[in-house]
């Protein structure tokens, strides 16, 4: 079935894995893949399940981008990825599947991965004024601001992350032998 596909796009590498298909595809053919996916007879792939991303840091291509779709009329699933680097953008896809719009929004607030033709594309998740992506791999473990509220003013802080760790003393003495 998924033979036919070789014939439209370059480059496509079909392989399964534990009885789960995959297509990977360059990421300027995403777009066009998906379209044909949904509307061809001979596949019918009609629900967007999910998008999801995972960052490689040390690769060419930093982000891997999967896109996981389901056949109701076949039975059948399968998972489109697609290599993409931090300074690229991919073409959205929610003409096509208008579920990706939370989707892409969520991809592009966690990953920093940027949607072109995306009707609104802002953060989701995290807070308007949040620096960063939280789950890139070179994030920090406790993010660049800390949120407490202050009794003293009434009103809610915000201030850089200070990690200071006192100095403690460590004796090898087991501290219940002193006790009487």
């Amino acid at each position: 079935m998924f033979t036919k596909l070789e014939s439209f796009f370059p480059n496509i590498l079909y392989y399964t894995i534990n009885k789960e298909h995959f297509v990977k595809i360059s990421y300027e053919y995403v777009h066009n893949l998906l379209f044909l996916l949904k509307h061809h007879t001979a596949f019918r792939y009609q629900q967007l399940i999910d998008i999801s991303a995972i960052d490689y840091p040390e690769r060419r291509y930093r982000f891997e981008l999967f896109y996981n779709l389901l056949s109701m009329k076949y039975n059948n699933r399968l998972c489109v990825t697609t290599g993409i680097s931090e300074d690229v953008s991919i073409e959205s896809v929610t003409s096509i599947y208008p579920v990706a719009n939370w989707y892409e929004r969520e991809t592009w607030d966690m990953f920093g991965i940027f949607f072109k033709n995306h009707p609104d594309l802002r953060r989701i998740l995290t807070d308007y004024g949040f620096k960063g992506h939280p789950l890139r791999k070179d994030f920090p473990m406790t993010g660049f601001i800390e949120i407490r509220y202050d009794d003293f003013n009434k009103r809610i802080v915000y201030e850089t992350v200070s990690l200071a760790q006192e100095y403690r003393i460590f004796s090898l003495e087991n501290s219940w032998s002193n006790t009487k």
